[in-house]
């Protein structure tokens, strides 16, 4: 079946769907997650099926954003004729160029007759615009869905709608469904820029109900840090490395590194005096350990670590054999945690991200 998807009524369509998935969907999510006292932060829900009602929720997500992908899939392909033919267009901008034409000696001379502005071939233009709206979702739903995505939101999702439009350009060119063509993959990577800075402007709020607050409160520390010293640097600046005393270095490999499943990265012992420095590295996180025999009666040490699926991650220690009887709440974020014994005195907190 053929199907104009350059038509003013597929425009309209495509863009009253964007319209609609962009402002209300995020709207009646936080609404209705409010009413069921679902907390979409990680912290902890009021709601007692907030498990099962948060796994509803992402099925839902999940089926909107396949929907989404079949409809695309349709209109680019099986909407579409084989051609006998391969066909490429690799001239920038060329069918937009010439499908708007302006007069600009009508302009110098101030005319009021003719306008200075006329479109030559409409086809063209819509064609270009429903290249953009057709990835304003993608660049939206991929954040929005799926939580890798949602880790780095201002650079994944247009690095994977860049992807998934080139894959789309030259399966249309291996299977001869329509025109490789250049000025496509710029509209759609366009588009997904910009359905991709909507999701960090508008669905943000689905899962920061309090943003209002947090970016008056942001606004009110920025003021006054960026007098201070340190301010100028906090965009290069991290905190990867934690330092704690142990004593004895095979106790701490076989914990950290055989149970834990830490990295073993490095393993320096001194002439000196015989004590041991180890690295230890897990993820983008380094943990230095300082063994020797001379530390005695070691006071309490932290480690804090930040996780998903704290269930799955508990189930795995206690099969290690690690005890993890110390569950709650942190009191700062309000979010799940636990909390196990290690050795020398060291308490392990993991806190759900």
């Amino acid at each position: 079946m053929n199907v104009n998807a350059n038509s003013l009524s597929t425009n309209l369509l495509v863009t009253g769907i964007v319209m609609v998935m962009v402002f209300v969907m995020p709207w009646i999510d936080r609404k209705l997650c409010a009413k069921l006292k679902l907390d979409l932060t990680g912290a902890v829900s009021e709601n007692p099926a907030a498990p099962f009602l948060l796994r509803v929720r992402k099925l839902m997500l999940f089926c909107i954003f396949a929907v989404y992908v079949a409809v695309v899939a349709w209109l680019v392909f099986f909407s579409r004729d084989a051609t006998e033919e391969y066909l490429v267009h690799v001239a920038l901008f060329q069918d937009l160029n010439n499908a708007i034409y302006i007069d600009f000696g009508i302009l110098r001379e101030l005319s009021l007759g003719e306008p200075f502005i006329q479109i030559i071939k409409a086809e063209d233009i819509a064609q270009a615009y429903m290249n953009l709206m057709l990835f304003v979702p993608m660049g939206y739903l991929l954040p929005y869905v799926f939580d890798w995505f949602r880790e780095r939101p201002k650079i994944r999702p247009f690095v994977a709608s860049v992807l998934i439009s080139l894959l789309i350009e030259n399966l249309q060119l291996i299977f001869r469904r329509g025109f490789y063509d250049l000025d496509d993959f710029i509209g759609n990577s366009i588009g997904a820029l910009i359905g991709q800075m909507l999701f960090n402007a508008v669905a943000y709020v689905v899962t920061h109900p309090s943003w209002k607050e947090d970016l008056r409160e942001y606004r009110e520390w920025k003021h006054h840090a960026r007098r201070r010293t340190l301010y100028p640097f906090t965009r290069r600046m991290s905190i990867p490395r934690t330092t704690l005393l142990a004593t004895d270095d095979a106790e701490i490999l076989d914990f950290y590194v055989v149970k834990l499943g830490f990295r073993l990265i490095n393993q320096d012992v001194s002439e000196e005096d015989g004590s041991t420095d180890v690295l230890l590295q897990m993820g983008r996180s380094e943990v230095e350990m300082r063994c020797t025999s001379e530390y005695t009666g070691l006071r309490r040490q932290h480690l804090t670590i930040a996780a998903r699926n704290l269930k799955r991650m508990r189930r795995r220690l206690e099969k290690s054999g690690i005890d993890t009887a110390n569950e709650g709440l942190d009191p700062y974020t309000k979010q799940h945690r636990l909390q196990f014994e290690g050795p020398d005195n060291v308490l392990i907190t993991v806190i759900q991200n």
